[in-house]
């Protein structure tokens, strides 16, 4: 039992759309129309981009380029700015999830050695939001876009087009939360920059732009997945295991959950109402409750308008800690390291999303 516990509470979101999916079942019998609801151009996609990931990060790519940015910093305000801007531009091209995976532990670390402990806080909350923001901007910065930009058949122009300005507003404000780091100096040692597997860069990056062509519908899904399985097999077979196998399973289970609620007559009418003409609030309001990337999953279903649904769930990724999973990711880390105050962290983290959230979303119901 203890087991069960332990795994219901690390994979609540997995349980959550298991349980929803099972009773959607009893409405909606299993029949043939279920392999439709599956977007499996998606879950491809998401399979190849993790595995790629994976294997950059095998390389040392990630933690050579912050060993060789952070050493150069002269003061501990542009030692912060350039911990928070690896997760802003990072995340655009290897997921949020993953940006603060690498640079959260690597900002414990190099604040440390720069004595600099009482910034890690606004450092971790900063690369947070940098995260969550900087993914934006590209159909493969999260699980969200990549589905919604599948979803809806749009192209790299129109995708563009709507995440731009958002994206360079969030820079704007990162940049400003940033000058609040004092401009003391400081000198950090990191010692020999680490080593980068010249073999794993080319391969992983040729297979990234294998990715990328799939990504823009210039090469079927199908033949990417198959070459990189391939690939992969010959040369570097256990980064296939490298994937987030459970999150892929947590998108199947959406994905019957709102097809069978879009078979129901009488809650297919009252979603779509409530959609109407407020499709990014809603997203956004939605959210902070069920995060972001099931937001996007479910309300898909029922509305036409991409554009809004894809700006509702980017901005909704702010607010509160659940409502973009990567958050969850830094407040573990952040708890787990040296002289960590969850309390504080929680606080700061709350003021930050929930000011930013204010103001986006003020920006683009009222102005934008």
């Amino acid at each position: 039992m203890s087991r069960v516990k332990d795994f219901v509470k690390q994979e609540l979101t997995l349980c959550a759309a298991f349980a929803a999916a099972l009773v959607s079942c009893f409405f909606v019998p299993p029949d043939g129309a279920y392999w439709s609801y599956i977007d499996f151009r998606t879950l491809a996609l998401l399979y190849c981009l993790m595995v790629v990931v994976a294997g950059l990060r095998h390389a040392g790519v990630f933690a050579a380029l912050a060993h060789r940015l952070c050493e150069r910093a002269g003061s501990v305000r542009l030692l912060g700015l350039m911990l928070v801007l690896l997760c802003f531009f990072s995340a655009m091209l290897i997921t949020n999830d993953v940006a603060l995976l690498t640079f959260v532990p690597f900002a414990v670390v190099v604040l440390g050695m720069a004595h600099q402990e009482k910034e890690l806080i606004w450092v971790v909350v900063l690369q947070t939001v940098a995260a969550n923001l900087g993914s934006v901007l590209t159909p493969v910065g999260n699980p969200q876009n990549l589905y919604l930009y599948s979803r809806y058949g749009l192209g790299m122009g129109d995708f563009l087009a709507a995440t731009l300005p958002l994206w360079l507003l969030s820079l704007l404000a990162v940049l400003l939360l940033s000058l609040r780091l004092p401009k003391a100096r400081v000198e950090v040692f990191l010692g020999e920059a680490p080593c980068v597997d010249k073999k794993g860069l080319i391969l992983y990056l040729a297979l990234f732009l294998l990715c990328l062509l799939a990504v823009l519908r210039l090469l079927a899904w199908q033949w990417m997945l198959g070459i990189l399985v391939l690939v992969l097999l010959v040369l570097d077979r256990r980064r296939l295991r490298k994937a987030d196998f459970l999150l892929l399973l947590t998108f199947v289970c959406f994905f019957v959950f709102s097809g069978n609620l879009a078979r129901i007559g009488a809650v297919e009418a009252l979603l779509r109402r409530l959609l109407a003409g407020r499709e990014l609030l809603t997203a956004a309001l939605t959210s902070q409750v069920i995060s972001n990337v099931p937001a996007a999953l479910l309300l898909s279903g029922f509305t036409e308008a991409g554009r809004e649904l894809l700006l509702g769930v980017n901005i909704g990724g702010l607010g509160t800690p659940v409502a973009s999973l990567a958050s969850l990711i830094s407040l573990k880390l952040y708890a787990h390291s040296e002289h960590a105050s969850s309390g504080k962290f929680l606080g700061l983290f709350s003021l930050v999303n929930f000011s930013l959230l204010a103001l986006l979303l003020g920006l683009y119901q009222f102005v934008l």
